[in-house]
């Protein structure tokens, strides 16, 4: 543990960072998904799974507005990368994805390289029930499901419901929770890890959940056989976590470690690494030098996504360390879109490229999801902030993702820092 604790006081601390290129990356983009006009269908929470070798697969929810209560159920589009460009495929609804009276939310795919599979995590919550709601009323109106697909998501089995086997006995403390939103992962031991998050009630007064004492907080769910069978992991104490995203770096000892970047609203993300592959994590930390607005937002581990304006959605940018944990490994963001830009997701694909799927637009930032391809070349990381070269791509440099506030998201509500008396009752 102490190494992962070093490990986040060089991420997170303040130092001088070496320049990057200047002006905005701009990549050509696409647009995956399109509103229906203002106020209309609305295509929201994008995901983005890269499938070896050629397959990228872009889910996102359907909406009949921007609100989370509109969601309906999820979408996808398949494309085929020649190396050079993506090819995709049309709009797919995965309507039978759902359970009756529910809304299909937060799509999380991973993929199982052993058996060639993608798992498709998803929560399904009744609808109309807003997540404030929920967490007032201290019943959870969410289930948590999956799908699989054994042909790289051409087809699809039915909705497995995972939420009395996954969660168990834990459930009527849990006003609420979700999975990601964005990619889950399959660690080096063959582990397969699912980010998550509950709204955990810490107090009750005369057997009714007290919404004030109902804090986030992030955690996994985790398999390891392949699949079949889902745990939860212990959710992580301190600082209230929301939404986040999980990555397995390298550690000091030749190991390894799993990171996991969690949204807070304290206008910078939160980080914590686990040294048991997800069944825990340390104490989440601070970390001022990835910047958010004040209610933070979702982002991704492949890379940190921050917004330039603090105050507000526009200029989709990126951090990367190609050497973690050389602190002179970070490079200042690098603009990878320009105007109002929200929700992102990013996939490593071959050869040193990286595919984005984001929502984007001209006047507000869920217009459209938009799909662009950059290498780490053209943001600016053939070098190190020493001088030296960058390692090549199967080295995993660390990325991470960091888009602003949104409109009809996570609640600002209940994200005060837990008390030691609730941290025992975790």
């Amino acid at each position: 543990m102490a190494q992962a604790v070093t490990w986040l006081k060089r991420l997170c601390g303040d130092r001088e960072r070496p320049q990057t290129p200047e002006g905005p990356l701009n990549p050509p983009r696409e647009t995956l998904f399109r509103q229906e006009g203002p106020g209309g269908v609305t295509f929201r929470i994008p995901a983005l799974l890269h499938v070896p070798p050629h397959t990228l697969l872009a889910f996102a929810e359907k909406r009949s507005s921007n609100r989370d209560e509109d969601a309906e159920f999820l979408v996808l589009r398949q494309g085929q990368w020649d190396g050079r460009r993506v090819k995709w495929g049309p709009i797919e609804e995965l309507a039978e994805l759902t359970l009756p009276g529910h809304r299909t939310m937060n799509p999380c795919p991973l993929y199982e390289a052993a058996s060639g599979t993608v798992i498709l995590f998803c929560i399904c919550v009744e609808r109309h029930v807003t997540e404030q709601h929920q967490i007032v009323a201290g019943r959870s109106a969410a289930r948590l499901c999956c799908s699989s697909s054994p042909d790289r998501g051409r087809s699809w089995s039915p909705l497995r419901d995972l939420t009395d086997a996954a969660i168990g006995a834990d459930l009527p403390r849990w006003a609420t929770f979700a999975v990601g939103p964005g990619h889950g992962v399959q660690l080096a031991s063959g582990r397969l890890a699912v980010p998550a998050y509950a709204y955990y009630i810490h107090g009750w007064l005369c057997g009714v959940p007290l919404p004030c004492c109902t804090r986030p907080h992030s955690f996994v769910f985790y398999s390891d056989d392949r699949g079949r069978s889902w745990r939860k992991g212990s959710l992580l104490r301190g600082v209230g976590t929301g939404e986040c995203q999980v990555a397995e770096i390298g550690a000091e000892d030749g190991g390894t470690l799993l990171y996991c970047s969690a949204r807070r609203p304290c206008r910078c993300r939160a980080g914590a690494v686990s040294v048991d592959r997800g069944q825990s994590f340390g104490l989440p930390a601070r970390c001022p030098a990835l910047c958010e607005p004040p209610q933070g937002c979702q982002g991704s581990v492949v890379s940190f996504v921050p917004t330039s304006r603090r105050h507000c959605r526009r200029d989709l940018g990126l951090y990367v360390n190609t050497r973690p944990p050389n602190e002179g490994g970070w490079w200042h963001p690098r603009v990878l879109q320009e105007g109002p830009c929200g929700y992102s997701d990013l996939a490593v694909c071959l050869d040193g490229v990286f595919g984005c799927l984001f929502e984007r637009g001209e006047v507000h930032a869920y217009e459209e999801i938009a799909f662009c391809l950059f290498t780490l070349d053209a943001v600016g990381g053939t070098e190190d902030g020493d001088g030296s070269e960058t390692p090549c791509c199967g080295e995993e440099p660390v990325f991470g993702v960091l888009p602003p506030e949104s409109d009809g998201g996570s609640s600002e509500e209940g994200f005060r820092d837990a008390t030691p008396a609730e941290e025992e009752r975790l």
